[in-house]
């Protein structure tokens, strides 16, 4: 009688280990060299689409079949998913042994650690791990103790406060710094929002709390101080292994160097070219540094792509060679084939939208399916002109990063001023806009709404309508851009109109509001394009954005049969077999803030990077000319100087004008 067949992957015996695995059949020359080195720091930059996730599952699976202890090998990643499936696929490919590797986040190794000492670094009993709600409402508590006796609302909101905190720990900058460069309108308020900050600290010290961000900071001051406790983590570790170490921050950087100790058999993987989360902290420099830290180093690099056609990798290969500082590497595959990239110059914004979707609709024509074409772009409100272009095609979609257009605050608040003049019986939009209005509530608001029903003369009626309220400028302000849109027929200039009324207003209710006067004058660019105010409230309202999602690193599946709309951020470590990058316009990617700054510059450069790798077979980028910029108060027309240089030999121009049947050759200087 024969002993059943035992299960297979690659032709070796799962869950036994009695087979060595065969890597030199199954990894590239790169990989190779990656999964089966010795002793010592190993730097492994890996370019786009090179396999990184492959080679760091052969090396824990060379590792344990050579002979190390599974717990005595530390993986460290940024999400537990991935490290579990990493883990996963690794037992897999040699034996359930690899699911026994000390894997996972930094946070959770912090937790671990701390638990073990708390004691050391004066947490006696043990400590509590508050979520982002609950130091919410801590930083709440205090907030309103400091400021009893003046304005509340003249301090950030406590979602705003623990932002900044949680900014100025990540990026290792003082407090004054982060509010400075990235909250200036606070600037004032400095000393009472440092205040809280102290508190904030001391309460925590109280109650015997830990945010999320003190896991690393204290495990950090931990390995820092005391050297007995760090000897103790170093001697229980014979390798560590660093994913995505281009998105680590300064004190995952340092744990690391930390953790490495003399004998140094740490083995980091990333990629400098594809670091985009300096918002969050991850500073590109601990991978260009690396070297430096750890002056053995050897560095390996993965430059052979499985994603993308040639022409799209050459096309990225011209992209990040202007960085300032980078690994250099030359990003190739053994597939041949693929059309040059598209650099496409359109008339204006709709023309964008309307090129975006006419090749769409060819793409379909040609059997691609909707949830293999992604559209992407720097900031969620590129796409909202692009999103009633979709839905006037009936082209399905899902945004991803960002939010929903007509579903923020801000832009129902808008819409409600425009609607209450075109259809003075809505009453949401009219209580919309009374409770925006101080000393109005609910009550007032339905007195106001009924006395102007009543006057039968739509929103002007409020004019004249016999209120009985006390003398209130805010109303009367209210009263005076009604009469003013009432008077002007120009759809246009009631959005000026609108915009100088509500911005005192949206400065008062949003902490957040330069980023919301940014989506506030998009969508005055697209009401500019109307002529009667019913066709514009209908084509926003009538027809919304089908769904969004919240912005997170990626989203593991696409939707199916929906077209995916994306920020580069959300859409890093995905991939789609046609990739549209729209609005490559100077100043607006890069946007004009990051001109000011080289490093936000260099970032903008890798973000434009990352967006182009997405593709596997085509790739068009677009530049909408002709848009005038009102903050700067200029006219933007350049295609974006990432794209500047770049030879037709790896990037094809045209020009798209709707109204023309055919796209002309674009000449750019």
């Amino acid at each position: 009688m024969h002993a059943p067949s035992k299960p297979t992957l690659n032709g070796h015996e799962i869950g036994h280990g009695r087979l060595p695995i065969a890597y030199e059949r199954v990894l590239n020359p790169s990989q190779l060299e990656a999964a089966t080195f010795g002793q010592g720091p190993l730097l492994v930059i890996a370019g786009a689409g090179s396999g990184k996730t492959r080679t760091l599952i052969y090396r824990v699976a060379r590792l344990v079949e050579q002979g190390t202890v599974p717990k005595r090998i530390l993986l460290l990643s940024f999400t537990r998913k991935a490290s579990e499936e990493m883990l996963r696929r690794a037992a897999l490919l040699l034996d359930a042994r690899c699911q026994e590797v000390s894997g996972g986040t930094f946070h959770s190794f912090a937790n671990n650690v701390l638990r073990r000492f708390a004691a050391k670094i004066g947490y006696p009993h043990g400590f509590s791990i508050i979520d982002r709600a609950d130091s919410e409402d801590l930083i709440h508590l205090i907030r309103k103790e400091i400021s009893a006796a003046e304005d509340i609302r003249e301090l950030p909101r406590k979602s705003t406060l623990a932002s900044m905190f949680s900014r100025a720990v990540n990026k290792c900058r003082s407090l004054e710094d982060i509010i400075y460069e990235e909250y200036q309108h606070f600037g004032d308020q400095i000393d009472q929002i440092y205040q809280i900050w102290q508190l904030y600290g001391l309460r925590k010290k109280e109650h015997y709390f830990l945010d999320y961000d003190d896991l690393l900071v204290c495990c950090q001051q931990l390995l820092t101080s005391d050297p007995a406790v760090r000897e103790r983590l170093i001697s229980s570790y014979d390798y560590i292994l660093v994913d995505e170490y281009q998105d680590t921050n300064k004190i995952q950087a340092e744990i690391v160097f930390l953790l490495a100790g003399e004998k140094g058999n740490i083995m980091v993987v990333g990629d400098d070219a594809q670091s985009i989360y300096a918002f969050r902290g991850a500073d590109h420099k601990n991978i260009i540094d690396f070297p430096r830290r750890f002056p053995a180093t050897h560095i390996i690099k993965l430059e052979e792509n499985y994603r993308s056609l040639q022409p799209i990798l050459d096309l990225s290969n011209q992209l990040i060679a202007g960085a300032a500082e980078k690994y250099s590497k030359c990003l190739y595959t053994r597939r041949g084939g693929g059309e040059l990239p598209k650099l496409v110059s359109t008339i204006g914004e709709n023309a964008q939208s309307i090129y975006v979707v006419r090749e769409i609709g060819r793409l379909r024509s040609q059997g691609v399916p909707l949830d293999q074409i992604a559209v992407l772009f720097r900031a969620s409100f590129h796409s909202f002109d692009l999103e009633l272009e979709l839905n006037r095609a009936a082209i399905p979609f899902v945004k991803v990063g960002g939010f929903k257009f007509t579903d923020s605050a801000h832009i129902k608040d808008v819409l409600a001023h425009i609607k209450i003049l075109i259809a003075p019986q809505d009453r949401l939009s009219w209580y919309r806009c009374l409770l925006l209005v101080d000393k109005i509530g609910p009550q007032s608001a339905q007195r106001i709404f009924e006395a102007v029903r009543k006057r039968e003369a739509g929103a002007v009626g409020l004019l004249s309508a016999p209120l009985k309220l006390k003398a209130n400028p805010g109303l009367d302000r209210l009263k005076e851009l009604i009469a003013a849109m009432d008077a002007t027929p120009h759809l246009g200039r009631w959005g000026e109109m609108i915009f100088n009324y509500y911005l005192p207003i949206l400065k008062a209710l949003h902490d957040d509001h330069p980023r919301r006067q940014r989506d506030i004058e998009q969508l005055f660019y697209i009401m500019e394009r109307y002529d009667r105010a019913e066709d514009f409230i209908a084509d926003m309202v009538l027809e919304p954005p089908n769904t969004a999602m919240e912005d997170h690193l990626s989203v593991t599946e696409p939707a199916p049969d929906c077209l995916t709309l994306s920020t580069i951020h959300s859409a890093k470590g995905l991939e789609w077999n046609t990739v549209f990058i729209i609005w490559a316009l100077e100043g607006r990617f890069p946007t004009h803030h990051a001109l000011e700054q080289e490093e936000m510059l260099e970032e903008e450069r890798r973000l434009m990077y990352v967006a182009a790798t997405r593709a596997q077979r085509e790739l068009h980028i677009t530049c909408p000319t002709q848009i005038f910029d009102r903050a700067s108060q200029t006219c933007l027309y350049e295609p974006s100087r990432f794209l500047e240089g770049i030879s037709e030999e790896f990037l094809e121009r045209s020009y798209f004008d709707p109204r023309n049947a055919f796209q002309k050759k674009a000449h750019f200087t």
